[in-house]
């Protein structure tokens, strides 16, 4: 698979899944974590997505009909789908919608058959760390709990006080300043000065 990775602002993501087993569960904390809106569809909504119904999460208890997808019928625009029942003819039916329509759509039960495929996530504030392993999960799962072992709430903190000082300067037209700033902070030392706590001293000599 010839991957080509990117972030999509959760906040303006309208995801639909249809599903309401585990696997649906999953996507749904995922995206809502991540600030979208999501609506469920499916026929029997597991006790763990029904959990999940707030202003940002709706559940809907019926069969999918492909009328779901199309933005003459709700109101807004569906950004993605997952599709993610227990059978394979149902999927199928909603990914073909989904493509006809021009979006991103994803197959839980055939990643490969879709148009993108969810990646082992680790986040620490924002830094966010999504691997792929050729359609191992396993092992994207054990690469992603090291890279996380190492890169924990340290790495959080500096990361929003870089954001936090990079705005501050561009706000006030100081982007040379900024500029400075980032080659003196983030250079090859930059891991062992988060990791010794020498960063947040290197830092104040920049607030």
């Amino acid at each position: 698979m010839s991957a080509y990775p990117i972030a999509l602002d959760g906040a303006r993501v309208d995801a639909v899944i249809v599903g309401g087993g585990n696997v649906a569960e999953r996507k749904a904390r995922a995206l809502l974590n991540a600030g979208a809106r999501v609506r469920i569809i499916a026929v029997e909504p597991g006790a763990g997505v029904r959990a999940l119904g707030s202003e940002r999460c709706t559940i809907e208890a019926r069969p999918f009909a492909p009328a779901d997808l199309s933005p003459n019928v709700v109101p807004g625009r569906t950004t993605l789908v997952v599709a993610a029942t227990d059978r394979a003819d149902v999927n199928v039916r909603v990914a073909d919608t989904a493509r006809t329509l021009g979006m991103l759509v994803n197959l839980a039960d055939d990643p490969g058959a879709g148009t993108f495929i969810t990646l082992a996530t680790h986040r620490a504030g924002d830094l966010v760390v999504a691997v792929t392993a050729g359609g191992v999960p396993g092992v994207a799962a054990r690469v992603r709990d090291a890279i996380a072992s190492r890169f924990d709430t340290r790495y959080a903190a500096a990361v929003s006080a870089l954001a936090r000082l990079r705005r501050r300067l561009l706000d006030a037209g100081s982007r040379d300043e900024w500029r400075s700033a980032s080659a003196s902070l983030v250079d090859d030392t930059f891991c062992d000065a988060v990791e010794s706590g020498r960063f947040s001293q290197e830092l104040a000599a920049w607030r």
